[in-house]
């Protein structure tokens, strides 16, 4: 039973590590020079609406690498500089 406890524990730990660091914010969308497919990255370039920021993905392969697509997503929590 200890086992089965520590084992959920450190589940639930990894997960919320893994749902924080999901996406990095960069301030202009110039300064993404690598991203890889499926990878989501937050830019925080004032183009959006108040509230929201805009999500660049790594959408699908191409003969010239990842193509990207972008929309504007809810802000969560503070905005940090």
């Amino acid at each position: 039973m200890q086992l089965r406890r520590a084992t959920c524990l450190s589940l639930l730990t990894s997960l919320a590590f893994a749902a924080t660091a999901h996406a990095a914010t960069v301030g202009r969308e110039q300064d993404i020079v690598d991203l890889k497919l499926g990878q989501r990255v937050l830019v925080d370039d004032g183009t959006c609406p108040a509230g929201q920021v805009k999500e660049v993905r790594g959408a699908k392969m191409t003969d010239k690498g990842v193509s990207r697509t972008s929309a504007c997503v809810p802000r969560y929590g503070p905005k940090i500089k």
